[in-house]
């Protein structure tokens, strides 16, 4: 019960129902703490997650002190109960705390070019931040979490079991999945070769998990640190484009509506690289717009798989929304390929 996960941490105050996360609840206790229950069915192993969390945060602490920062603006704090855990267990229910973090907003669909520049430069910073940390002693919240080559070797099977009996409504859409299937291995093998370091990845950098000043509109930080384990920084910054230089919301599948905005990829990638790029490796530079189009690919073959698989994994409002979906996004990547020349430009103006 959410009382006794209170008194563990030895916190007292009045519980309100806080956030519109789809997938842990969340409760704000009189704008001092913020409590949340985490979803141990998506996250089967959360001492895991909270292991990541304060070792992430930790360390971005120490640094934000040694540079003169405020970290108590720039990072989550997270505490422990009063006998010294990570997380109060209650049967299978596991409940973690951290101190609110005041006078600050999150946005869910304001894209506007400032907004975008500043939530850019508080994903840059988080990386810039965590660049000496070594990302081998994270757990693995979600094994190939972003292993496009994985992903498209799953759509393969789902192809070819057919579960839902629904393939052939998709034929060309998984012909077009299967003919970019060569780059789906670029950041893998650019990892593979180390050419592009395993780094400390958040995996969810939509702009609605980046936290806003309200007195001068600064991204702070960033929150939702459930995903928090070793990948590539270009997984972070493909992932934000994906989502936040979309022309719309990724259930359109009106095709003359979708397009890659570039005056807003240009605000993000501005931000970004002026956090960023000190700690950025040259094949990292040279892949920034490239993650953007491998990112939203991949998001589109996991789409296409659960529409073949029957609606198993994300959730759905209506019979062919998973196909919508899939639309939406190959169109994004159509978009993002034949403005690949212009894109890379922007990225190289501001290295």
């Amino acid at each position: 019960m959410i009382k006794d996960a209170l008194d563990s941490f030895g916190i007292s105050g009045e519980p309100v129902n806080y956030g519109d996360g789809h997938i842990n609840s969340t409760y704000n206790i009189d704008d001092k703490y913020i409590v949340q229950r985490l979803n141990t069915e998506v996250f089967t192993n959360p001492e895991g997650v909270m292991d990541n969390a304060f070792l992430v945060t930790e360390h971005i602490r120490k640094k934000l002190v040694s540079l003169g920062k405020n970290p108590d603006r720039k990072t989550i704090e997270f505490i422990r109960t009063k006998s010294g855990e990570k997380l109060y267990m209650d049967g299978k229910d596991a409940y973690r705390a951290y101190k609110y973090i005041g006078n600050a907003y999150t946005v869910s669909d304001k894209k506007t070019p400032e907004m975008l520049y500043q939530a850019a430069k508080a994903i840059g910073e988080f990386q810039n931040l965590l660049s000496d940390f070594d990302a081998k002693k994270l757990f693995t919240v979600i094994p190939d979490f972003h292993n496009t080559p994985k992903r498209v070797e799953n759509l393969k099977k789902s192809i070819e079991r057919n579960a839902s009996g629904r393939a052939d409504m998709a034929k060309d859409l998984i012909d077009y999945a299967l003919s970019l299937e060569d780059m789906a291995k670029i950041i893998t093998d650019s990892i593979a070769d180390g050419s592009v370091p395993l780094r400390v990845s958040h995996n969810d950098t939509k702009i609605n998990n980046v936290l806003f000043d309200c007195d001068t509109n600064e991204g702070l930080c960033l929150i939702d640190l459930d995903t928090v384990m070793s990948g590539s920084y270009l997984y972070d910054f493909g992932d934000a484009m994906r989502f936040g230089a979309s022309s719309c919301t990724e259930d359109c599948a009106e095709l003359d509506k979708i397009y890659f905005d570039l005056d807003l990829f240009e605000a993000f990638t501005k931000g970004y690289l002026e956090s960023a790029s000190p700690v950025l490796t040259d094949r990292e530079k040279e892949l920034i717009y490239t993650s953007a189009i491998i990112m939203t690919y991949e998001c589109g073959t996991r789409f296409l798989a659960d529409f073949i698989d029957g609606d198993t994994y994300f959730r759905t409002a209506y019979p062919t929304h998973n196909l919508d979906r899939t639309i939406n996004q190959f169109a994004l990547v159509k978009d993002m390929l034949n403005k690949k020349d212009k894109g890379e430009a922007i990225v190289k103006k501001y290295l």
